[in-house]
C-alpha cells in the first residue's frame, strides 16, 4: 500500500463531514471530474458513490463503493478506475487536540494497474494522494472557520 498523511488545521468532525458529503468528491480527489449520483445512505458500508473520471469530452462513469465506515475515524474504499482496474483506499482520522491527521493508504487490486510494479504504482499514486489530501485539508479547513 502507498501511504501518504497531512495534518489539517480543522478536527477530525471537519475532516469527516468533507468524506460524508458524497458530492464533494470530485472537489478533493483528483482524477473524479463530476458526480452523477450519491446513494442516499452515503458513507455507510455498501452505498456508491456515481461519478466520471477524466476530463471532458473523454470520461468514464465509474462508482466508489464504502467497504468499511467508523465515522469521524476510518472511511475504506473500493475505487474503480476502468480501464486501470479497481482499488482500495483507506482514510484514517486521528484528533490531535483540535486538529487531525489524515492518513490515506491505496493500492491497486485488481485490473491491469495490479499487474504495474509496487514501486511504480508508489511513483504514480503518492503524488495523486498528496494532492488530494491538501484538497481535503483546504475543504476541511475553510468549513472548520
Amino acid at each position: 500500500m502507498v501511504t501518504v498523511r497531512r495534518d489539517v488545521n480543522a478536527p477530525t468532525s471537519a475532516v469527516w463531514a468533507v468524506l460524508a458529503d458524497g458530492w464533494l468528491y470530485p472537489t478533493w480527489v483528483v482524477g473524479a471530474s463530476r458526480m452523477r449520483a450519491v446513494d442516499a445512505t452515503w458513507p455507510g458500508v455498501g452505498a456508491q458513490l456515481h461519478h466520471s473520471v477524466g476530463v471532458w469530452p473523454v470520461l468514464i462513469n465509474d462508482t466508489t463503493t464504502v467497504v468499511a465506515s467508523v465515522p469521524t475515524r476510518e472511511l475504506v474504499l473500493r475505487v474503480r478506475g476502468w480501464p486501470l482496474g479497481e482499488g482500495d483506499v483507506r482514510l484514517t482520522l486521528t484528533e490531535h487536540g483540535g486538529s487531525c491527521q489524515v492518513e490515506m493508504a491505496e493500492d491497486a487490486v485488481s485490473g491491469p494497474g495490479k499487474v504495474v510494479p509496487g514501486p511504480a504504482r508508489q511513483v504514480a499514486i503518492a503524488p495523486r494522494n498528496t494532492e488530494c489530501l491538501l484538497r481535503l485539508a483546504y475543504l476541511a479547513e475553510g468549513g472548520a472557520r
